[in-house]
């Protein structure tokens, strides 16, 4: 043959590889390990030749925002989207996602862990794969704590983290007693307030979904969060979510903060964290019931039914979610930044074990995290740091700028929860909630 036959014979096949090759959109949240499984992109393309990836990452109110807008619209600009535990049940009813079946046996769907499965069904129908599970939890300065010889038990209380965060806030000396989420929305600071209401014995609504935002437990609740911000924590509370949150405690600026389980990798790693050797970890605390103190959520990946591609997009959620994944992250990033939360056979693994100080108590709090009774009084939804009703995330974000205002002092703390009871009445009627 000669050269310009197999020159066009090459060509032709390259050409034919292009055209075949299927790009997927992804839309994913900027957290940490959703970066780790950017940067892996090149090892599922080499093993998957015909895939190629196209990745949207955004900050978590954003990516709520446009990725329900465009599920809700039947849009169609991704193929794989990440969700969350409110969203993947609620979804699934709509039937605006397809269902994960014909799993290989190799992925082993009875590895993941049981609340996390059970959080992405519907009707017994699994929507989403999961990435990774959290819980909620307290890490705290070990160091900052024994200069005060102070203890932290395995499971605190709030009247203890209270006085630890008036004894540890020393803003001159670069320390903050305490950080918590301030950032506007229902899954930002309302998922952490949420949890603070709840052990507090208070609920979002009564069992005739009545909302009970003025009640004893609610002001108690939001009161104490009021002062702990404005007295013990850092400047500008309303903007931080999480991801600021995160920033400032492996800078070394909090002595506690309680947030979502899955940060802890992040902290004990000294690649990003400057105070890694010196974090402790403890459940989230508790007041006057044990009952949804600490939440459930898991980051998982859903194909939504508008999505033209989705043979590659359910090779991609599967690759992404496997033992062999988690591995990879494990010999390439190290087994402290290995996804958390989602199967029992990380948990057993002597690498992580090793690697992850923060692993028992991790899994203690995802399994005892109970959306079925998230309060000490009845109510009629599911959901611990959310309510599992489409109207929950309107509901969730205006009550959040509700209560920012209360911490900004643009209202008191009667006027601003008032106001947030008057417009989720109003809401509630207008779903035909309340007649």
């Amino acid at each position: 043959m000669r050269f310009w036959q197999v020159f066009l014979a090459s060509t032709g096949l390259w050409l034919s590889t292009a055209l075949a090759q299927t790009t997927i959109t992804i839309a994913t949240v900027n957290n940490p390990d959703m970066i780790t499984m950017q940067k892996l992109t090149p090892e599922f393309e080499k093993a998957n030749p015909g895939i190629k990836l196209n990745w949207v990452v955004l900050p978590e109110n954003e990516l709520r925002q446009k990725v329900t807008t465009d599920i809700a619209t039947n849009a169609g600009s991704y193929d794989v989207l990440t969700i969350g535990t409110y969203e993947a049940p609620l979804w699934g009813k709509n039937g605006w996602l397809v269902e994960i079946s014909g799993l290989p046996a190799s992925y082993d769907l009875e590895d993941v862990l049981k609340p996390v499965r059970a959080g992405l069904s519907y009707q017994g129908k699994l929507y989403a794969l999961p990435f990774y599970a959290e819980s909620s939890m307290l890490y705290y300065r070990k160091d900052l704590f024994a200069a005060k010889r102070l203890t932290v038990p395995a499971q605190p209380t709030w009247t203890q983290a209270i006085n630890w965060a008036r004894q540890l806030h020393n803003p001159s000396g670069g320390v903050y007693g305490i950080c918590l989420r301030g950032l506007p929305g229902w899954g930002e600071n309302m998922a952490f307030i949420t949890t603070l209401v709840n052990t507090y014995g208070g609920r979002w609504f009564d069992e005739n979904w009545r909302p009970q935002l003025t009640s004893p437990e609610w002001k108690r609740a939001i009161g104490q969060y009021v002062e702990l911000v404005t007295k013990y924590g850092p400047p500008g509370v309303t903007g931080n979510g999480f991801t600021e949150n995160l920033t400032l405690m492996s800078e070394g600026k909090c002595a506690m903060w309680i947030d979502a389980t899955v940060a802890a990798g992040y902290l004990s790693n000294p690649k990003t964290s400057k105070v890694a050797d010196k974090i402790g970890f403890a459940k989230a605390p508790v007041a006057v019931t044990p009952n949804g103190s600490h939440w459930l959520w898991s980051w998982a990946l859903a194909i939504p039914k508008s999505s033209k591609k989705v043979e590659a997009a359910k090779t991609f959620i599967a690759w992404a979610t496997s033992k062999e994944y988690i591995e990879l992250v494990g010999r390439t990033q190290g087994w402290v930044s290995a996804p958390p939360g989602t199967r029992y056979s990380t948990y057993n693994n002597p690498n992580y074990q090793r690697a992850a100080p923060f692993a028992k108590v991790v899994l203690d709090s995802i399994n005892t995290a109970d959306p079925t009774r998230p309060t000490l009084k009845p109510v009629p939804y599911t959901g611990i740091q959310f309510v599992g009703i489409p109207e929950f995330q309107a509901i969730g974000t205006q009550v959040g700028q509700f209560i920012a205002g209360i911490v900004a002092g643009r209202s008191s703390l009667d006027n601003g929860l008032a106001q947030a009871q008057a417009a989720v009445e109003k809401l509630m009627k207008e779903a035909g909630y309340i007649k």
